[in-house]
């Protein structure tokens, strides 16, 4: 392993850690200037995970190792998986870092071990919460396999790494069929951070909970963890819209000036597509639970229609 790809996963990491709570609190922000409120401190996010990680971490009787291991699973699979999507530094491939498949089986680890300690505490919110997020798990995975398929027939390579690098090379959109990946993957992100309307992550009804049904017994350090492998995982997602549909501004040189630059231009990337989720957010209400399928199937639609499009072409 280079040199050069050590650096890139310091960077990589300390960045995302850095600005994934920011994204949150951008939202947030948004969100209550559509309701004519003030909105918390841009910080807020920040200031929680703080206050959270001095708290005690209390335990069900009823649980189990899956509960106190699931935090640590969590923010594990979700760091390593944010490796595989650059954020300001595209480097040469290593391994198998990079790989979409692997990133999806990571993305999937961590989800599956928060459902089951959604299910371990003996809770009957999280029993509920757990439920549905592997009933929309099942509906939605295959919608993201061919999500990610379509990516991989527009760019001709499996490795993200490799997808940044020919997207930045361009500067601008390389195919027009990358901006109906872009509609398709804004759905995916939609839906994999639970957001509305597929979720409300700001609520803790009973009857409509989910994300947040599996995390409520959650508390202290662990809670933290769980808040901010949620931010990460948004952040990542973000980075893989907002890296491939507009790749101006990545670096792919490892330099002072290049990767300041990119740091800056991510952020005001990032900045917009928060205030877009915001705004999306804020114009819908959550949708039944039944009525999912259907804005999962657009996405399908969409990526079906691109794989059509690059074996024939």
């Amino acid at each position: 392993m280079s040199p050069e790809f050590i650096l890139y996963l310091v960077i990589n990491t300390a960045v995302v850690l850095a600005i994934a709570p920011l994204f949150i609190s951008l939202i947030k922000k948004v969100k209550a200037w559509t309701q004519g409120r003030r909105g918390p401190p841009l910080f807020q996010t920040y200031f929680m995970l703080a206050k959270l990680v001095k708290k005690e971490v209390i335990y069900s009787p009823h649980s189990s190792w899956i509960m106190r291991v699931t935090p640590i699973i969590n923010i594990a699979a979700i760091l390593v998986a944010a490796l595989f999507v650059p954020l300001v530094f595209v480097p040469e491939p290593v391994g198998g870092i990079g790989n979409i498949i692997l990133l999806l089986y990571l993305l999937a680890l961590a989800k599956f071990f928060m459902a089951l300690a959604g299910l371990d505490a003996g809770s009957s919110f999280g029993g509920m919460g757990s439920s549905r997020e592997m009933s929309i798990s099942a509906i939605i995975e295959p919608t993201t396999i061919i999500v990610f398929a379509a990516l991989v027939f527009v760019f001709k390579t499996l490795n993200i790494f490799e997808m940044f690098t020919l997207s930045a090379a361009s500067g601008t959109l390389s195919t027009p069929t990358l901006i109906l990946i872009g509609i398709s993957l804004f759905i995916i992100l939609i839906v994999e951070t639970s957001r509305i309307p597929v979720d409300n992550p700001e609520t803790h009804l009973e009857l409509t909970m989910i994300h947040e049904g599996m995390i409520l017994e959650q508390s202290g350090s662990n809670l933290a963890l769980m808040e901010l492998s949620a931010a990460v995982k948004l952040t990542l997602l973000m980075a893989l819209l907002i890296n491939l549909i507009i790749p101006f501004g990545l670096s792919t040189t490892l330099s002072a000036a290049g990767l300041l630059l990119a740091l800056v231009l991510f952020l005001v990337k990032g900045t917009v597509l928060a205030g877009v989720i915001g705004l999306f957010e804020s114009s819908m209400a959550k949708m039944r639970f039944f009525r999912l399928p259907s804005l999962f199937a657009m996405a399908f639609f969409f990526s079906t229609l691109i794989i059509i499009i690059e074996v024939f072409s």
